[in-house]
């Protein structure tokens, strides 16, 4: 089965940054659209952000606006989603997702208070 490879997650302190990657063995992102998910336990899953294949156009959930910018590099096939200022409620495991319903396994982060 065809999947994402997610990486760059780990622990960090409050206040501090992390940057995820996703990438895509064998299968172009271009020209799909992709989003970063996430779901903490017993909350429903949160679009944290998206972006057009073109990577012009980016959209974030309130929560993380100011906070996580989402990018793509098209020729090294790469999404990355940089992610600052982080807080405790950032704390769950995030996936990436093209818009031909491919998802990734996971990276877990976790931000300590």
């Amino acid at each position: 089965q065809v999947r994402l490879i997610e990486s760059g997650g780990g622990l960090v302190q409050a206040g501090g940054s992390l940057r995820l990657s996703c990438t895509a063995p064998g299968r172009p992102f271009f020209p799909f659209g992709v989003k970063w998910f996430r779901q903490a336990p017993g909350k429903e899953r949160e679009v944290v952000a998206s972006i057009h294949w073109s990577g012009n156009d980016t959209n974030y959930a309130d929560s993380v606006k100011g906070r996580f910018t989402i990018s793509r590099h098209n020729a090294n096939n790469t999404l990355y989603l940089q992610m600052d200022s982080l807080i405790p409620e950032d704390t769950t495991v995030y996936y990436c997702k093209s818009s031909n319903d491919i998802w990734g396994q996971g990276a877990q982060v976790t931000v300590s208070s």
